[in-house]
């Protein structure tokens, strides 16, 4: 693609991998979520490292992310964190890691077991402790526990919850409250099971805002790519992804011209617009047009402005000195994924994750 791509920096996700163990005891495993194309950047590049780094687990979300890293030759476990029936010949011919997260997943992949004739298989338990999306709730444990008494297809390898709030200092009781759910869950459950599966229950916000629950695994997804939810830990993580586009045009409008599909900028005064190489089908979404988002070309902040293309966006460059060619940052180690996510009211996570495939990936390390 013309001027436009991802750099992927393997030292600083080296750095925020050490970072982020450092805030753990040394028994403590680490989960690193590599869904999604790793946050969009490169999930068989971002997996193959973090093996090499001594990452404990991955996790993908479903079974079609984890094909390609088990073919590349990757041999950490893989959790899959919401398989579908559809799946269940490519978890045993890949020895993925399922999470069977309600009645019917568990009944399905126990039957498929016991047509296969598989003993012991590995699996993961989730526990709905009230970010009510996935997993069991306490009122269903006792059947759960039945149907582990009477079956041998199984063993759990992890019991584990996920928190609806960590980051957020106004939502510490409810937090407590998870955690004190999720505990009940899970005590409740092994004392019934032949052996001690890991708990867990961290994300990234979890991991440094609530030590006190580490217990045997922590899972790691924004922190691990450089961002920390709070500012305070932004300082120590350093962002793995970093975009460049490059300028392909300049226009000088007249006041009255206007700019792009709808004429949705009409310049009031004479406005130098510069033509960039990167679209909505390229994850810069349309929300950030008409104002709102801007990039910086020669280290000076400019406004995307009318609506963005599939292809292209345009920005307002009349107080930069620039030209065709020049380098445009749209997020990096300087100018954080976050601060151009919050100007549509969005997440770092939304914008990383949603680079589309066509944009080439640069892979950068000094290791």
């Amino acid at each position: 693609m013309n001027g436009t791509y991802l750099n992927i920096n393997l030292d600083h996700l080296k750095h925020n991998f050490n970072y982020l163990k450092s805030k753990i005891h040394p028994s403590v495993k680490i989960l690193a979520m590599v869904k999604a194309f790793a946050y969009g950047s490169d999930a068989v590049v971002i997996a193959k490292f973090l093996e090499e780094i001594g990452v404990d687990y991955l996790a993908v979300v479903y079974v079609d992310e984890a094909i390609p890293l088990r073919e590349e030759g990757i041999k950490t476990p893989i959790l899959v964190l919401h398989p579908q029936p559809e799946s269940f010949n490519n978890i045993l011919k890949y020895q993925l890691e399922p999470n069977l997260y309600n009645f019917e997943i568990l009944k399905a992949f126990q039957d498929f077991l016991e047509v296969q004739k598989v003993l012991n298989y590995p699996i993961h338990i989730e526990s709905n402790s009230g970010i009510n999306r996935l997993g069991f709730i306490f009122n269903e444990l006792q059947k759960l526990v039945n149907i582990f008494k009477h079956t041998d297809c199984f063993l759990i390898q992890s019991v584990y919850s996920h928190f609806a709030a960590s980051e957020d200092p106004k939502e510490t009781h409810f937090t407590n409250s998870q955690i004190k759910a999720f505990e009940e869950f899970y005590n409740s459950l092994a004392k019934h099971l032949p052996n001690q599966p890991m708990k867990h229950i961290c994300n990234t916000s979890g991991l440094l805002n609530y030590p006190e629950v580490h217990y045997d695994m922590v899972r790691s997804g924004i922190g691990l790519y450089g961002y920390g939810n709070h500012p305070e830990f932004d300082t120590y993580l350093r962002p793995v992804a970093s975009l460049y586009s490059r300028i392909s045009n300049i226009n000088i409008l007249n006041p009255g011209d206007s700019l792009g599909y709808n004429r949705s900028f009409i310049a009031t005064h004479k406005t130098k617009v510069a033509v960039i190489t990167i679209g909505y089908a390229d994850g810069i979404i349309r929300q950030y047009g008409r104002g709102k988002g801007f990039v910086y070309v020669n280290k000076v902040a400019c406004k995307i402005i009318g609506n963005i293309c599939m292809d292209m966006l345009m920005i307002d460059v009349s107080k930069v000195t620039c030209k065709v060619g020049d380098a445009v940052v749209i997020f990096d180690s300087n100018y954080g994924a976050q601060k151009l996510a919050e100007a549509i009211g969005t997440i770092s996570y939304e914008l990383i994750s949603t680079i589309g495939p066509r944009i080439p990936r640069k892979i950068l390390s000094s290791i």
